[in-house]
């Protein structure tokens, strides 16, 4: 294949582009939270706590629109069977950004958290914390990991160059840029990269409508030509597969510290909300022409010619696998379409490369390059984050001086930097990895956020409860992508089996039709709250003897030595309407390393704070 060279100069044009942008951020913000009380670490994480609505909403945006997010919606709007019903990441995750402002951005904003682990930490404990900090790193490791390894195959499209060197130098920008100038350099580059995205997508889209091996959208839409219409149906054996997955995004999509350092980094509480419900609108609005590339996609290996009554005889479907090769053949693609080369996951880059004039597509292959490290520098920045203050600052070195702790930042962001793009090149099954850590997100972590903001009582034994019952039944399940079986066999599971075109390898796995995620993380959620309560009880009520309360998390809580857990909890200051935290009252410990006071003020004071002493 020879070098694309159109595509290959937008990808050096948009990296560069991207560099300056994120040098210059952090030049312009070396200063912010200097003099103003604020320690470097904290601005590093969550930019100083200014972030404004135009850069605040499209590094929201960015934190789900990245190469994942248009190349995936594409490959399910593509493939036969699938379509656009079961294209559930625009709706998914645009509703995810709704809930997620309307019950979660202001209780975590207003009390002036800096990571999403804060309150686990405030009222499970720092060990506690500390294992609830292992699904949220897998999450955002895996996933900054398979969207490098997304862009080696997009860029196998593009160009005929060395993959390998390709990845590592994506990741080294976005390190870079990440490393210099945190959070700033995020938020300004996604800037950069979502205006490339959205420009050079419709840019393409009207040339690839026009392409003459493309037939009308609007008729394949509905009507089975040689394939299954793309706007895809949803069988009743598959709803509450389809759900299950659609609940995953919409809920599973909240607990994580990419959507968190957002959250947190904005002006105020409102302004946080305000940020989720415009992120919500700019994925619909972002997913647009990725829906329409998929839909020509499907296109492509239909012609209009033959549209008509679907007859099943042999020579018809020999004369019909005959047309698709045509179609494909008028392309500079070849005589195969992308399916029966196990390429459907590429078809975006493919319809940009191939059926849009040369000019047109050196905008569009531009976009698919930047859309990656939109994605790849935000989790490579929340998960150096979480461990610098979570796991180093407050489970180990409490003393630790603001200078160390950035330290700690930059040595973490190279680390995991450098593990994501070992996995993007050596494992083969990054996306089963990602997959299997972003259900432990939702089976684990979002029901103990729940509990933690929004559950009176709940303590570490019910959280380590919720946490082993979460895993156990989620793991149960198996996961096909890893070739991990299932222990568990849920109700109406069938044994399928997958062919690689390509390969022409068989290969059966156990496909788990129930809803067995969901029923996981309300199991995990109705874990918690159960055993909390009974601890309470069996503690305070006196059948086990206070030396059994191991963990400090039940008898300890009136002591003045032990971090206030009615910070979050008590005087019933959790209400959607709160403007601003009660003050709580707080301890010379751990506590202390939890408060922010500018942060905690919206500009009102809490009618409560007067009756916060108790």
């Amino acid at each position: 294949m020879a070098i694309h060279v159109e595509g290959l100069v937008a990808i050096v044009l948009f990296y560069v582009l991207i560099l300056f942008v994120g040098i210059w951020a952090a030049w312009k913000n070396k200063n912010s939270g200097v003099g103003e009380g604020t320690d470097r670490s904290e601005t590093i994480m969550v930019g100083g706590r200014d972030i404004g609505l135009f850069v605040g909403g499209f590094t929201m945006t960015a934190t789900w629109v990245g190469g994942g997010y248009i190349n995936g919606t594409a490959e399910y709007v593509y493939l036969p069977g699938y379509g656009l019903a079961w294209a559930q990441a625009p709706f998914g995750y645009a509703l995810s950004l709704v809930v997620g402002g309307l019950f979660f951005a202001k209780p975590m904003r207003s009390r002036g958290y800096v990571t999403m682990l804060d309150p686990f930490q405030q009222i499970y404990g720092k060990r506690m914390g500390g294992l609830l900090f292992i699904p949220a790193l897998m999450g955002e490791i895996f996933w900054s990991a398979a969207i490098l390894s997304a862009l080696g195959a997009t860029l196998s499209v593009i160009v005929d160059i060395n993959i390998n060197m390709s990845v590592v130098i994506s990741a080294l920008i976005a390190i870079f840029y990440t490393l210099v100038g945190g959070l700033y350099s995020v938020a300004y580059t996604d800037v950069v990269q979502l205006f490339c995205i959205f420009l050079g997508l419709w840019v393409s889209v009207p040339f690839a409508l026009s392409n003459p091996a493309v037939s009308d959208i609007g008729v394949t839409a509905q009507n089975e030509v040689y394939q299954t219409p793309w706007l895809g149906t949803i069988d009743m054996a598959d709803s509450l597969m389809w759900l299950d997955s659609f609940c995953l995004l919409m809920l599973g999509g909240i607990p994580w510290q990419v959507y968190f350092q957002r959250v947190l980094s904005a002006s105020s509480a409102t302004y946080a909300q305000v940020l989720s419900f415009l992120a919500a609108f700019g994925c619909l609005v972002m997913a647009v022409p990725s829906v329409l590339i998929g839909a020509i996609g499907a296109s492509t290996e239909a012609s209009s010619q033959l549209a008509g009554p679907r007859v099943e005889s042999c020579s018809l479907q020999i004369f019909k696998t005959l047309r698709i090769l045509a179609d494909w053949n008028q392309t500079s693609y070849g005589s195969t379409p992308p399916m029966l080369k196990d390429e459907s996951d590429m078809i975006l880059p493919i319809v940009l490369q191939h059926l849009c004039p040369p000019y047109i597509s050196f905008f569009g292959l531009g976009a698919v390059s930047a859309a990656v490290m939109s994605s790849a520098d935000s989790s490579i920045l929340s998960a150096s984050s979480m461990f610098a203050r979570n796991i180093y600052q407050l489970a180990f070195r409490q003393s630790a001086s603001d200078q160390e702790i950035v330290w700690v930042m930059r040595i973490t962001i190279f680390v995991f930097g450098a593990l994501a793009t070992a996995m993007a090149l050596l494992t083969g099954t990054v996306y089963g990895l990602w997959y299997l850590s972003s259900d432990l997100v939702y089976v684990i972590i979002f029901p103990q956020l729940i509990s933690v903001l929004f559950v009176k009582g709940t303590n570490t034994y019910g959280s380590i409860a919720g946490y082993i019952f979460g895993l156990v039944l989620r793991i149960g399940g198996g996961e096909p992508y890893l070739k991990l079986p299932p222990f568990i066999y849920y109700p109406g599971w069938s044994r399928e089996k997958k062919v690689h075109h390509a390969t022409k390898k068989v290969e059966y796995f156990i496909m788990q039709k129930f809803p067995f995620k969901t029923v996981s993380m309300l199991a995990s959620f109705l874990g918690n709250v159960a055993f909390s309560y009974l601890a309470k009880y069996l503690f305070e009520s006196g059948t086990l003897s206070p030396k059994y309360d191991f963990l400090d998390a039940v008898l300890s809580k009136h002591s003045k030595e032990i971090m206030d857990k009615a910070t979050l909890v008590g005087n019933d200051n959790i209400i959607l309407s709160e403007l601003a935290p009660v003050t709580p009252r707080l301890s010379t410990t751990l506590a202390g390393t939890f408060t922010n006071t500018e942060a905690l003020s919206d500009g009102e004071s809490s009618p409560d704070s007067s009756n916060h002493e108790n």
